[in-house]
Order: C-alpha cells, then structure tokens, then sequence
C-alpha cells in the first residue's frame, strides 16, 4: 500500500484507481496530529491533516516508483497548500512513506520530477504515521456524483489531463 496527498481526494482517488496494478483506494486523513478526524474538522484547517488517499496496489502489476509518476503527472507539486479551487493546508502535496526504500524513491522522484516543472516542487516526504478513513460517502465519489458541479468542473477535467499527460498503463 502506499500513500499520497495531492488536493481533493474525490480527484486522486479517481486517478489512481483508474491506472493498472491498482487494486482499491480509499479516501481519508493523513499527516496531522488530531486523532480521528472528521470531514468538518479538517475542513477548518486546525487539524493538520491532509486529505489523503491509500492505495492498495500489485506490485507485480504496478511498481512503487511508478505510483510516483501517478503522483507527480496527476496534480500541481508546486502550488503551496492548494489545488485548483481547493485551498489550505489540507489540500497541500505530501507523498507518504513506510519504509526506507520508499523514502528513497519518493525523494529521488522529487528531484528527478523538478526539472518537469517551472516552479520548485513543494510535495512533502513524510512517515505515514497514521491513517484515518474518511467517512463513506466521499468513497467513490466521483462514481456516485457524477453530474455535480464540483465533479464535472474540477475533477473530470483533471482526471482528463492526468489521461493524456500519464504515460503508463491505464485500465479498460
């Protein structure tokens, strides 16, 4: 499994589970101090957590460093503390690790990934300390809400963008 932040986890949830090797995704919090958070508390930004999504994935079909290009072609590392309309702490980029091998990688494709970028990456490397789900409605979110605005005007047009910039293997 693996961890990353990276704005709305509706858009990231979507993105990952839509790349080959993927096995499920879930929505939720990571990063901050508060234990047990909810929707509505990190939304007033005290919190510290991000919004965050686990990734449960083959790693024969899928490997680790490429969950790392998922990461870096699928939003903006370089906006401080914001994504698109989405902005606070909660929405900031941080790829999370549980092992040394994973710290490596992550900080090796933040470097190799910057000279992609005009601004300088600011994602985060941080120890996946804990986890906390989200509640279930924002599970497959956008599958269930398709037609809402936010869906239709923030999170297609990035899932579209992620489709022709990623150049690994996607789903049928």
């Amino acid at each position: 499994m693996a961890a990353f932040a990276e704005g709305c986890f509706w858009c990231s949830e979507h993105i990952f589970e839509a790349v080959e090797g993927v096995e499920n995704v879930i929505s939720g919090y990571a990063g901050g101090k508060t234990l047990n958070p909810t929707y509505e508390l990190v939304n007033t930004e005290t919190t510290g957590h991000a919004e965050t999504v686990l990734v449960y994935y083959d790693p024969k079909v899928i490997s680790y460093a490429e969950l790392l290009k998922v990461f870096f072609t699928s939003h903006d590392p370089t906006t401080f503390e914001r994504q698109g309309p989405d902005k606070g702490n909660s929405y900031r980029s941080i790829i999370f690790y549980s092992t040394p091998e994973e710290k490596t990688l992550a900080e090796k494709a933040k470097v190799d990934f910057a000279k992609s970028f005009k601004n300088s990456i600011v994602s985060e490397v941080k120890p996946l300390t804990a986890f906390y789900q989200a509640e279930e409605y924002h599970q497959d979110y956008i599958q269930h809400n398709r037609y809402s605005q936010y869906v239709m005007g923030v999170s297609i047009p990035r899932y579209e963008l992620f489709k022709k910039t990623y150049k690994g293997k996607l789903k049928k």
